[in-house]
């Protein structure tokens, strides 16, 4: 037998193949939403802070990383394709003018802050801050929108869910920006940037019970399926984790308070997975396995992704490691 032969004969290992690219898929899209995250929360807050030498520090925080983040987009959006391709075109053909709306508030989250430095005029400045905030909360939004959308099967974009789950994850996306600035800023930005977090960290809780209450009767199985035990723990668990994010924010621990943050955006995104699957695209009924791959490609991505995401993964280590730390007074973006 060839070695094409062998990768043709069965899943590698006799691992389940299907089951592990439908959690990869969903770990791609929560580092999306966590990393990015923060930078939408950090663009939101920018619409409350009061001097221009905030605003710079708010822009400087982010600077080296916006564009590193958003890879993990592309990545997720790759890794659905490539391993169930028909998903992919369903669930993006059905959502084609929310998708374009998604990539609209994208480029203008990215391309307002260049655009905001080019010139020191304050009504120039003023309109691209505006821009740069329309894009931070606009972005996570209907990323939230579609997310549940494509949950409850809708093939609208416009839904009562889609709305509920954008305003819970753009909420999520400022508890994550309070504490990434806090850990950045320090000193050069006003306490207030807490209680900005703790805010949004009660509005989150707020917004995931409404959340709860909407798929319980949206959901096929509604109230049984929220009640499943895996269910009920990473609600507790999110609870728990806000909890120990509002005490670490107050006794400025950033980086134990950013660890919460991604906690929960992690747990999110399970309760999502868990309570979509079996289905891949609930809106067609199309399963994990029924729309999975052939075995060959499937081996082979399984092999070039063992081999890339370690190497996508120690990029990051090093950016991350390179920029480290509370931003000096010089540093612009």
């Amino acid at each position: 037998m060839t070695s094409v032969d062998s990768l043709a004969a069965g899943p590698l290992f006799d691992l389940p193949l299907p089951e592990l690219w439908f959690g990869l898929v969903f770990a791609m899209l929560a580092t999306f939403l966590f990393l990015d995250g923060f930078d939408f929360g950090a663009g939101a807050i920018f619409a409350l802070l009061e001097t221009d030498d905030e605003r710079e520090t708010v822009l400087a925080a982010i600077g080296p990383f916006w564009d590193g983040n958003e890879v993990w987009l592309v990545v997720f959006g790759g890794a659905l394709f490539a391993a169930f391709p028909s998903a992919y075109a369903g669930l993006f053909s059905r959502h084609y003018l929310l998708m374009f709306g998604i990539l609209g508030a994208l480029i203008l989250r990215g391309l307002a802050p260049e655009m905001y430095e080019q010139r020191h005029d304050q009504q120039w400045q003023r309109w691209w801050g505006r821009a740069f905030v329309a894009g931070s909360v606009l972005a996570p939004f209907l990323l939230g929108v579609f997310a549940g959308n494509w949950l409850v099967g809708s093939g609208r974009s416009l839904t009562l869910v889609g709305p509920v789950v954008g305003v819970t994850l753009t909420l999520l996306t400022v508890v994550s920006g309070a504490a990434f600035l806090q850990l950045k800023g320090r000193e050069r930005l006003p306490e207030a940037v807490t209680t900005y977090g703790t805010a949004a960290t009660v509005g989150y809780l707020l917004a995931v019970v409404v959340t709860l209450a909407v798929l319980a009767v949206r959901l096929p199985d509604g109230l049984s399926a929220l009640l499943s035990p895996s269910i009920i723990a990473l609600v507790v668990a999110s609870i728990s984790l806000a909890a120990g994010y509002v005490v670490a924010l107050g006794r400025e621990q950033s980086l134990l308070a950013l660890g919460a943050a991604a906690a929960m955006t992690y747990g999110l995104v399970a309760v999502v997975a868990i309570l979509m699957y079996p289905a891949i695209d609930p809106a067609t009924g199309a399963t994990v396995r029924g729309t999975i791959v052939s075995t060959l490609p499937l081996n082979l991505m399984t092999i070039g992704a063992s081999l890339l995401l370690p190497l996508v993964a120690m990029y990051f280590v090093v950016l991350y490691s390179a920029f480290s730390g509370p931003i000096s007074p010089e540093e612009a973006y």
